[in-house]
């Protein structure tokens, strides 16, 4: 690796999530719920990877968008706090406000979100000539369907491409979705998407067929760990038994966060799958996204934790 190529740009929406837990029920029609709590915190695939990429000590710029409104600005000082670095960070009206409203409860969660605007960026082809960059991330599918020549443009830089698909229901089952994500290197779906993606139920098949397209595939499996689907090999890790669940928004995110991290370094696949399930373990224990920074040691040890484990059950 070229030590001056070390910067991961992460393209996605800019959210203002608004989380409230501690509801008896959920909402319905014609009814009104309080909740115990509520935080204001950044939100979005694209956000939440960047930052915990740098708490993990991975440089990392945010490609996105956000409103000049009052509810954007609030965003302003934990955005400034995350370590990501903003230059790509375009302001603008049209960009803004854009708001998820997160109900948890028992684990479970439910959204409402408003997009506004477009997803790409103005600063898209500055970014990507910046001479220190070296991989995007992309955080949604929804944001590559805007963005239909962003996987060309990355590779004709030089960049080597990662793509959360992020379930879209206008998206997720189109048949197109997989052509559209040609030169993909690393493709990050959850056990959910993966299944309606490759069209069928079993997660081992559907990893299969999805490693046919691209070069390596992790499936995040939520409680059930990880797996990750290489040419012919298949590597499964299972996620550590208990621990407090406080908001499971954005594991995902920081999971993928770690698996980067780790794959950019040239570690070992099973030390990535590791490292990646205890940053989404480690995760869900604080409100929001990215509303911890993840502490390096930590990850490093549950992720060394995972390993042992695991040569302990193939012994």
């Amino acid at each position: 690796m070229n030590a001056g190529r070390n910067l991961v740009l992460s393209i996605g929406r800019l959210y203002c999530d608004i989380v409230f837990r501690g509801l008896d029920a959920m909402p319905r029609l014609g009814e009104e719920r309080f909740a115990e709590t509520v935080a204001i915190v950044p939100g979005g695939g694209g956000f939440i990877t960047a930052a915990h990429l740098a708490a993990l000590g991975t440089r990392a710029g945010l490609l996105a968008r956000i409103g000049t409104d009052p509810l954007s600005g609030t965003l302003s000082p934990a955005l400034a706090e995350s370590g990501v670095d903003l230059r790509w960070l375009e302001r603008t009206p049209e960009a803004g406000p854009q708001p998820t409203v997160v109900m948890v409860r028992e684990g479970e969660r439910a959204f409402l979100s408003r997009r506004a605007g477009s997803a790409r960026p103005a600063t898209l082809d500055a970014a990507l000539a910046d001479p220190a960059a070296r991989h995007l991330h992309i955080a949604e599918f929804a944001t590559l369907a805007e963005i239909p020549d962003l996987i060309d443009r990355a590779k004709s830089a030089g960049l080597t491409v990662s793509l959360d698909p992020s379930w879209d229901d206008d998206w997720i089952r189109r048949p197109d979705l997989i052509e559209r994500s040609v030169g993909v290197d690393i493709f990050l779906p959850n056990s959910a998407e993966a299944r309606a993606i490759a069209g069928c139920e079993d997660l081992d098949e559907a990893g299969d067929h999805l490693a046919r397209h691209f070069p390596v595939v992790v499936v995040k499996d939520g409680a059930n760990g990880a797996r990750l689907f290489q040419r012919d090999t298949m590597l499964a890790l299972p996620a550590p038994e208990g621990g407090p669940v406080l908001d499971t928004t954005g594991a995902g995110d920081a999971f993928n966060a770690g698996f980067l991290a780790a794959w950019l370094a040239r570690h070992p696949p099973e030390r990535a799958l590791a490292d990646g399930i205890a940053c989404g373990t480690l995760s869900v224990r604080s409100v929001g996204g990215a509303g911890t920074r993840l502490d390096p040691a930590d990850v490093n040890a549950m992720s060394r934790n995972l390993l042992r484990r695991h040569e302990r059950i193939d012994a």
